[in-house]
Parts: structure tokens; sequence; C-alpha cells
């Protein structure tokens, strides 16, 4: 039986809060994740997601239970630096802010910082530096300056540096929560692209419901614990749910659980708008046709 690459155990992690109380923000949370899963991961401010982004990164490390990154325990004490770096290695992060992740004064030479670090050849960062720069459409300004690029450019620029080291999971933590709606759809369609081209794991902190839809499994943190888990169907079937945990569910699917209360029989799945505008073609073309 292949094991999960992301599994995490019975994890609890407590901040300290004022009069150094602990405040406990992930509560003996359980998760696995596959290799190449497209993961969104939803709940409100305080939930507990961002939080568990930096645990699955190694920026922190929990107060009880185990994370296992490819069978590697992740949390053992006695793992040497070599290891640790391995495994982070094949754990990329993209943050909110790009700005806080372009190094460089140049988008190529920004790209490549990752892999200079890795100590990669020069010839094999080369060829990784163009490549990532063409998988999210950015090789026409491989020689501009990041801080002159919109804000969709310059996380697309902060994606391609983390490709560039060849993760073979990249968590995105917020990282279209600052960006323009042209912006948003830039980092989405590349995201996409990582996910179903190159089988890149991805794991997407998120509180747009819009982008959670277009992933294949849903994962809504309540108060520090897992409260719903299942495709993005099965998760936004359960509105009245999202709502009591302060969220909402795309648009198109609150449209179609209207129409489906006032009567109007609507078939099928519906995550996005698409879709939804052929289940409603197909219900109107039912009605005229009996009619």
């Amino acid at each position: 039986m292949d094991l999960p690459f992301i599994k995490v155990e019975n994890v609890s992690y407590s901040y300290r809060g004022e009069g150094d109380a602990a405040i406990r923000v992930i509560k003996e949370l359980s998760l696995e994740i596959d290799e190449g899963e497209f993961v969104a991961v939803l709940g409100h401010n305080g939930s507990g997601k961002s939080t568990l982004a930096k645990l699955l990164n190694m920026i922190l490390t929990p107060a009880s239970g185990k994370i296992f990154i490819e069978g590697k325990d992740i949390t053992d004490e006695n793992m040497s630096e070599e290891e640790i770096f391995a495994l982070r290695k094949n754990v990329g992060m993209v943050f909110q802010n790009p700005d806080n992740q372009l190094v460089a004064t140049i988008v190529e030479d920004d790209v490549a910082f990752g892999p200079e670090n890795l100590g990669v050849p020069s010839q094999e960062i080369r060829r990784r530096v163009d490549e990532a720069l063409s998988k999210v459409g950015m090789t026409e300004y491989a020689h501009h300056e990041p801080h002159r690029l919109s804000g969709g450019q310059k996380q697309r620029v902060a994606i391609a540096g983390i490709m560039a080291m060849l993760p073979k999971c990249i968590i995105f933590d917020e990282s279209t929560a600052m960006l323009d709606p042209i912006g948003r759809r830039e980092v989405m369609s590349a995201i996409k692209k990582l996910n179903s081209e190159m089988g890149i794991t991805v794991i997407m902190i998120t509180h747009y419901m819009d982008e959670a839809a277009m992933a294949n499994r849903v994962v809504v943190l309540d108060d520090g614990r897992i409260a719903l888990d299942g495709t993005p169907s099965e998760v936004f079937e359960k509105e009245e749910l999202l709502r009591s945990m302060g969220l909402d569910v795309p648009q198109c699917t609150a449209l179609v659980h209207r129409l489906r209360r006032a009567g109007i029989a609507l078939e099928g799945e519906c995550t996005d708008p698409e879709k939804c505008a052929d289940l409603i073609a197909t219900a109107l073309g039912k009605e005229l046709g009996n009619g």
C-alpha cells in the first residue's frame, strides 16, 4: 500500500497570548494528502488554516502529534540538518505578499536564486529558470525589474522561483489575497497547470470559494479541527453548515440551491459558472419541451 505524501497525526499547536497564556489554534488534527492531489483548505479567520500550512512547511513545530512527509517523521527531534533540508526542498511555499519573496533586481535572477542556493550547476539553473518562467507565462519578462510588474505578475514570478527548486509539493498561503481579479485569474491558471500538467501536489489556503471550487478536494477547518472533507460538490452541498462557520459557497452554487428550493429540477453538480449555466439551460429546455 502506497504511503500518503503528507500524513498529519493528532497534531496540536498553540500560540502564546497575553499574559503568556497558551491559545490552541490546531487541535488534535489528523489529515492525509496523496501525491498529485490539489487540495483547497478553507476556514474563517482564526480557524488555523495558515498555521497548518506553516506546520507542513516546517516553519512551525507542533506541540504534540506527528507529521510525516514521504513516510519520514519531520517532527523527529533526531533528524539531521541534511534530512530536514531535503524535506523542506520538497515542500515549497508561496505567501500572500509576493514582494516578501522577491529578492533580486531582475526577474530571471530572482527565479535562479533558489536553485543557486541548492548548489545546482549553472547550465541546469538556466534550463530550470527558462522552464519555470515558461510554465507561468512570464518568459517575456525575464529581463524586467520585478518591482515594475503587476501584483499578479509578481506572484507568478514568486511561483516560478519555487518551481525552479523542483519541489514535489507547493503550499499557497492566501497567495491571491492581495491581487485584483485579473491577477487572481493569472495565478489560479498557473496553479492549475502546476497540478494538472506537472503533477505537483498543491495545497491552497484560501478564503475565496470560487478558487476552492477549482480543487479536487476541499478541507474545511473550524476552531482548529477538520469540519468537512470531500470534493467541492460534496462540501458546498453543506451550505447551511458552512454559513454557520462563517463561510459562504460559490455564487453559482448558491443560485442552484435557491432554484432547487423553488421547485426547479436541476440535475447534476454545480461548482463553477459554466456548469451552472449548463444545468439551467438543460432544465429550461426540459420545461419548454414539456410546455
